[in-house]
């Protein structure tokens, strides 16, 4: 056994001399390492040696293991260095190549208005809520003191699902869920603004659109008075605008307020010189407001002699618009990249 070890281990050696290639390498590395290589042979026939000669067979089969596979290993990184080093060389980087420019992404002038107003309200303590475009009648309408057959209806006509679901034709929706939740809870101090798609018939009217975005705001609590809400319409409009944005406050009416007001700004275009996107009156109408009406609280189950609140809704199309000085509101749903390239700078 002693002596065919080291018949092996002359083999193993004349035939490593004569390695030239990586596929060489692997084959002698198959015959004298592999699993029916005469070097594995003999340590699995150890067993039946006598003890002495297990004991030095063992041994010198061990040492002579350890040459072969110390051989077969250095010129294996040999020849992978090498392989390595041609690899290099033929994907070597001409670095006085010109760059690729890469396309500068941009976020969509509607999300930015969406971001910048949700920074402002959530610093004022307001949640953020983005709600469900689908609604029941009753928390799009009943809820807001338009009950089945009022005429308040007819101006936010909509998409019916069946006879009690609609598309929700505001974002206030989630304010008559949430006011009626601070009336189950008892939490009746609730700031919130509610957010995103609502949809209107309005096939009558070629410059609407079945489908926009629209913001509505609200808060409750004992002692909300329309100073608030004036407070925090100044305080959206100048962050939004510039400090030294000023607003016009005009009487009207909406079903789920009273005293209603229309919001007006003076216009960013002329300074209230007067000029066409102003219709030369210093002021642009940019949305509705007012303190919830008593009908409206006791609809949601609140007690309108101990929780007061104010709420407005605006078209974040309508914010876009005049915050960026866009003049055509189909810009903002055709996706062309030339439009939206734009906005590259801002919010990002």
């Amino acid at each position: 056994m002693l002596k065919k070890l080291d018949e092996i281990l002359v083999s193993f050696n004349q035939k490593f001399e004569t390695i030239k290639t990586k596929e060489e390498l692997d084959e002698l590395k198959k015959q004298f390492a592999g699993k029916d290589s005469p070097l594995t042979d003999i340590l699995k026939n150890l067993k039946s040696a006598s003890p002495e000669e297990r004991k030095e067979a063992g041994m010198k089969a061990n040492d002579i293991k350890v040459i072969i596979f110390e051989k077969l290993n250095n010129l294996s990184e040999k020849y992978e260095n090498e392989e390595l080093k041609k690899v290099l060389e033929n994907e070597k980087i001409d670095l006085t190549l010109s760059g690729v420019n890469l396309k500068m992404g941009t976020k969509h002038p509607l999300n930015l208005v969406i971001d910048e107003v949700s920074s402002i309200f959530t610093e004022l303590g307001y949640e953020m809520v983005d709600g469900t475009e689908f609604e029941t009648d009753e928390y799009c309408f009943q809820k807001l003191n338009m009950p089945i057959g009022h005429p308040a209806r007819d101006m936010q006509d909509t998409f019916y699902i069946d006879n009690h679901t609609v598309l929700r034709t505001h974002a206030t929706n989630m304010t008559a869920r949430m006011l009626t939740q601070a009336a189950q809870t008892g939490n009746i101090n609730m700031a919130a603004v509610s957010y995103g798609n609502v949809y209107r018939r309005d096939d009558d009217d070629a410059t609407h659109s079945h489908q926009f975005m629209q913001m509505d705001v609200f808060a409750i609590g004992e002692k909300i008075s329309f100073a608030n809400l004036k407070w925090v319409l100044e305080y959206m409009c100048k962050r939004l605008f510039s400090e030294d944005t000023v607003i016009r406050m005009r009487p009207s009416f909406f079903p789920f307020t009273e005293p209603s007001a229309e919001v007006d700004v003076r216009c960013i275009n002329c300074s209230g010189k007067g000029c066409p996107i102003c219709k030369y009156t210093g002021f642009i109408e940019i949305l509705g407001s007012g303190m919830l009406a008593p009908e409206v609280m006791v609809a949601n189950g609140l007690d309108p002699e101990k929780v007061t609140g104010l709420a407005f809704g605006v078209g974040i199309e309508r914010l876009a618009m005049l915050k960026y000085g866009l003049k055509n509101i189909r810009e903002l749903y055709e996706n062309d990249v030339r439009f939206l390239d734009q906005f590259k700078f801002f919010g990002n």
